[in-house]
């Protein structure tokens, strides 16, 4: 396994990040990943990513409504592993408590409360990386960045990230945070895939210009560049968070990027999977993407693709059917 530092931070991390929404108590009446694998199911998968130097995790307290919190937290006590080599990430802002008061968002009195809630659940004293999951609208930017200012000089987290919005709402919040010297965000998890690069015409600049690491969700585009185009797997019959991120309005140019990357990894010699990776991991401004997995087999895959390196031609024919699409802000 390869190792790079956690955007401007002196943080290593490997090349690969395994994402923990796959694990949580499956059932969609536990959370909106229905498919979700319980902890006995991914015992092995995260074996295998510890064998492999796979050292970062990524959650988030409302991946099954908590569950997968729980999850991760046992499964780094069941293999013991040190607490001082790994990285565990969280993330807030996201509805827990349905139709409460003060239920969701990133108000300071939120933050405050998940924090100690996502800490009891994983059952660990501090989080690597306390991540906004979503920009909260209704909350001043100014109480969401001392807010989580306080979380880190509290010792509960060692640094923020933030998720998906605009690039003028990042530097807004970053200019914030210098102004009062507050603690700025390390990082930027964003979606980020082939079949959606919009993010290239602003934010991925952004963040390589201000030294900001690109953790992306959904490299893989929920298994759409991982399968033949239309694949049907256990997964997407019952996941009902995908259609709302990649919807029919633009399937016939998803479908020509897909096609055409299944054939570019057929020549190769690769899976579909390896071959997006190792496309993604050729970007200057990526740091770490967030893979998520049901299998030991997409483990392998995944660490793999760290040591394949792309030519700029093997580059430039996987982008070649890409058009532009619709700016998303989905969920």
């Amino acid at each position: 396994m390869k190792y790079v530092k956690l955007g401007n931070s002196g943080v290593d991390v490997s090349r690969v990040c395994l994402g923990m929404m796959s694990f949580g108590k499956p059932g969609s009446e536990n959370g909106v990943f229905p498919w979700a694998m319980e902890f006995d199911d991914a015992k092995p998968l995260f074996k295998k990513a510890i064998e492999l130097g796979i050292n970062f995790f990524d959650t988030a307290n409302v991946y099954q409504l908590g569950s997968s919190e729980e999850i991760t937290g046992k499964l780094i006590r069941e293999f013991n592993l040190n607490r001082d080599e790994i990285v565990v990430a969280t993330k807030v802002n996201f509805e827990m408590r349905a139709g409460k008061p003060n239920g969701a968002g990133s108000s300071r009195k939120n933050i405050m409360t998940e924090i100690d809630h996502s800490l009891k659940r994983l059952g660990l004293d501090y989080v690597d990386l306390y991540q906004i999951h979503r920009l909260d609208a209704f909350t001043p930017m100014e109480e969401i960045m001392e807010a989580l200012h306080d979380v880190v000089k509290s010792g509960k987290a060692r640094y923020i990230g933030a998720c998906t919005m605009d690039a003028w709402q990042f530097e807004r919040l970053q200019n914030i945070a210098e102004r009062h010297n507050w603690t700025k965000f390390i990082t930027m998890q964003n979606q980020y895939n082939l079949i959606y690069r919009e993010e290239e015409h602003e934010m991925m600049p952004l963040c390589l210009d201000r030294k900001v690491g690109v953790n992306p969700w959904s490299p893989l585009a929920g298994g759409r560049c991982a399968h033949s185009w239309g694949t049907q797997t256990k997964r997407t019959k019952i996941d009902g968070v995908s259609p709302m991120v990649w919807t029919e309005k633009t399937a016939e140019q998803d479908k020509a990027v897909v096609d055409n990357l299944e054939k570019i990894a057929k020549e190769n010699g690769r899976t579909m999977a390896q071959e997006a990776l190792a496309w993604m991991l050729s970007k200057p401004f990526i740091c770490s993407p967030v893979v998520g997995t049901t299998s030991v087999k997409h483990v392998e895959e995944m660490a793999s693709a760290v040591d394949i390196k792309l030519s700029d031609d093997e580059i430039a024919a996987l982008e070649a059917p890409y058009v532009a699409h619709t700016k998303q802000h989905a969920f």
